[in-house]
């Protein structure tokens, strides 16, 4: 499943659905998609991902391999966050909503 965020302020985000439930609990949010962030509300999520993120390990930009997952690569949840942050940021900035959809 892939999940786009949208807002007027920003261009959409696309991303894999397990990352993207990933980062909405962590903003605060349920997890479910679709769904809706009210601009009032916006600088809280962000906010929150960002303290939720400090926690997370750094992606030092080298894959992490496992013999089990036939060597694919892992990107780390605080570098698939950078772009949704973007979008957030920009929300905010304009006053805008985000909404999430399949």
């Amino acid at each position: 499943m892939l999940v786009t965020f949208k807002t007027t302020a920003y261009a959409d985000i696309t991303m894999f659905g397990d990352a993207a439930e990933a980062l909405l609990k962590l903003m605060g949010q349920s997890g479910n998609v679709p769904g809706a962030l009210m601009a009032d509300n916006v600088a809280d999520a962000i906010a929150k991902l960002k303290s939720s993120l400090a926690d997370q390990p750094i992606d030092n930009g080298e894959a992490a391999f496992s013999d089990d997952d036939d060597k694919t690569s892992r990107v780390a949840l605080a570098t698939r966050a950078v772009p949704l942050l973007e979008l957030l940021e920009a929300a905010a900035a304009s006053g805008a909503n985000v909404v999430w959809d399949t």
